[in-house]
């Protein structure tokens, strides 16, 4: 299927590893001039390499953190002006909500919300005005369904759905989307470490340590595993696509069935 991406231009943030590059890499092979960004420069230029090395050829890098001020300003003076927009940069943690500082509550807020906020205030008026756009929050089934050990990861997640349905608004009678996607526990650099903190034997196999997780932590998994990143990038380059012409507004999950309820 051809998504009709060849000359679009697509900012992912949080691209140098998991789900970002993916969808990255999807963007860049479907041919879109494809921008990542990240801290690290080093971890930069290999994502590049590994996209390039895969088909994405229209890709480049932009050193910059959009989760401060000064991170923003220089991202979106190095990339005036894209088509796509995919805030994805975000943290998670596993934490009892009495150990949660005002500190944890004010990072996360600044990571997972601020970060895409800001760039969505920048980008959406131009796509506005060009009257062709796309902007995709990566937001969570923890939106959801709340984690009890990671309430304030949870509210970030809850917070994106209801600022991309609010911009969705704004598109009102345009050919510019708003939509967020919502991947459930997926396989990514950071995950291993991650289930390995809630299992209740850290030094069990991997294998092991997921069928726990999934057992006890998300009973109501239907698929009982870890959703690859490239299942996530799939949907994600769809919905960047001009064949999704028709979804605006929506929050379209790849959680593998964890909410129970139709939403």
């Amino acid at each position: 299927m051809d998504l009709e991406l060849t000359g679009r231009r697509a900012l992912i943030t949080g691209s140098t590893a998991g789900i970002g590059l993916e969808i990255a890499r999807k963007l860049a092979q479907e041919g879109a001039d494809t921008i990542i960004c990240g801290r690290d420069a080093a971890k930069l230029d290999r994502a590049i390499v590994d996209i390039r090395s895969s088909g994405g050829d229209s890709i480049g890098g932009i050193e910059a953190d959009p989760a401060t001020v000064a991170g923003a300003e220089a991202l979106v003076e190095a990339a005036a002006s894209v088509d796509i927009l995919v805030n994805n940069l975000g943290i998670y943690e596993s934490k009892a909500f009495s150990a949660i500082t005002d500190d944890d509550w004010r990072r996360f807020f600044e990571v997972n919300v601020l970060s895409g906020a800001r760039l969505a205030r920048h980008y959406l008026p131009g796509m506005l005005e060009r009257n062709w756009g796309r902007i995709i929050f990566i937001a969570s089934d923890s939106a959801l369904v709340i984690p009890p050990d990671m309430i304030h990861y949870g509210m970030t997640k809850t917070a994106q759905l209801a600022i991309s349905r609010g911009l969705a608004g704004l598109t009102k009678g345009t050919r510019v989307t708003v939509n967020a996607v919502l991947p459930g526990t997926t396989r990514s650099e950071g995950i291993v470490d991650f289930l390995k903190s809630v299992a209740s034997d850290p030094g069990a196999s991997s294998g092991e340590i997921e069928r726990e997780f999934f057992a006890n932590e998300r009973p109501t998994s239907l698929i009982q595993r870890m959703i690859e990143p490239q299942e996530v990038a799939n949907l994600v380059a769809y919905v960047a696509s001009p064949l999704a012409a028709a979804t605006n507004g929506a929050a379209l999950r790849v959680d593998g069935g964890i909410t129970p309820t139709i939403v």
